[in-house]
C-alpha cells in the first residue's frame, strides 16, 4: 500500500524553514565504502576528471562525495555510474530547474558563481532514498 506523501512533504518543509537543509550531507562509513565503489567504476569505464572541474559520481542512491567546497566560478561536473538507474541534480533552494534524468556516464555541469551553501537532491530519490548533496561555495 503506498505511504502518504502529505507526512514526508511536512517534514521536508520542516526542514527548510528550520535551516536544516543546508547542513552538509551525512558522509558515514556505509556512504564512504559506496563512494569508494564509485570511484571503482568510474575508473574501470574509462572515467577521466578534468582539473578544471569538481566531479561528483552518483551511484546506489549517493552522491559521492556528498559534500564539496569549491571558489566562486568553479563548475561542479555529475557523472552517473550506475548501471541502470537513473538520478538528477536538483539545486532547489536555489530556484534551479531540475536536471534532465541522467543514465550511465550522462553528466550534468552546473557554474557556481556566487559564494553560498548549496543543497541539492536527486528529483526521484531524495526523499526515498535521501539522495542529498551539498556544496559550499567560498569567494
Amino acid at each position: 500500500m503506498p505511504r502518504p506523501l502529505f507526512p514526508i512533504l511536512a517534514a521536508i518543509a520542516a526542514a527548510f524553514a528550520s535551516g536544516a537543509a543546508a547542513q552538509e550531507a551525512p558522509f558515514d562509513d556505509e556512504i564512504k565504502a559506496v563512494c569508494a565503489e564509485a570511484e571503482e567504476r568510474f575508473a574501470a569505464q574509462g572515467g577521466k576528471k578534468e582539473p578544471s572541474k569538481v566531479t561528483v559520481l552518483m551511484y546506489k542512491y549517493r552522491y559521492c562525495p556528498p559534500n564539496v567546497t569549491v571558489k566562486s566560478g568553479t563548475t561542479v561536473r555529475w557523472i552517473n555510474v550506475d548501471k541502470r538507474t537513473s538520478h538528477s541534480v536538483w539545486l532547489k533552494e536555489a530556484g534551479e530547474s531540475e536536471s534532465d534524468r541522467m543514465f550511465n556516464f550522462e553528466t550534468y555541469e552546473f557554474l557556481f558563481a556566487a559564494p553560498g551553501k548549496y543543497p541539492y537532491i536527486c528529483g526521484p530519490h531524495g526523499i526515498e532514498e535521501k539522495m542529498v548533496g551539498h556544496v559550499t561555495v567560498t569567494p
